[in-house]
């Protein structure tokens, strides 16, 4: 984009080899009992696969937590909407998390352009630098740091937030969860 002071992603490729690896020993430090150690910053998401319908796992950074009487956790697709956890979750948003030791059932509500900016420009506020090298590895180039430069970012960029399940509602194929 000429003048915008950001330029249009070039997605990173998914990641494969020994990177694929490197981005996966997070799981097994969950598997470990050991999450706590990546602290509050990352969740371990457990959800189905939408070809395989098996378990799959990955760790996920948490760009924005919310209300601690109804929390919720809001995770960023760095790799944008090709990311089979995020395919994953638009064919069923029933999942599980971990922060630390603590397991939530969450169902996945994946926000609009418009909350992507808002929440990207909030994010870059409180985190400048990680705001710049997330944006960098997504592909764009943030020149001034301005809230609307990371807000036009955030417009592309698909955000998940999860909110815990309501265990009494019915479940997709009409069933109620079990207390």
């Amino acid at each position: 984009m000429s003048g915008s002071g950001i330029s249009e992603p070039g997605r990173p490729p998914l990641p494969a080899g020994w990177r694929r690896f490197l981005l996966r020993l997070p799981i097994r430090l969950y598997r470990a009992r050991l999450g706590r150690l990546l602290g509050r910053r990352f969740l371990l998401l457990e959800h189905i696969g939408r070809k395989s319908g098996k378990l799959r796992r990955v760790v996920v950074e948490v760009v924005a937590r919310d209300d601690p009487c109804r929390p919720s956790w809001t995770v960023a697709s760095g790799f944008g909407p090709q990311a089979a956890w995020y395919r994953n979750l638009r064919a069923r948003p029933q999942a599980t998390i971990q922060t630390g030791t603590q397991r939530h059932d969450v169902v996945a509500h994946f926000l609009s352009p418009e909350e992507g900016g808002e929440l990207m420009a909030r994010y870059a506020v409180r985190h400048p630098r990680t705001a710049r090298r997330l944006s960098a590895f997504m592909g764009f180039e943030v020149t001034d740091g301005t809230a609307e430069e990371f807000r036009r970012v955030g417009t592309s960029i698909p955000f998940v937030r999860f909110e815990l399940a309501d265990r009494n509602a019915p479940d997709s194929d009409g069933s109620r969860s079990e207390p």
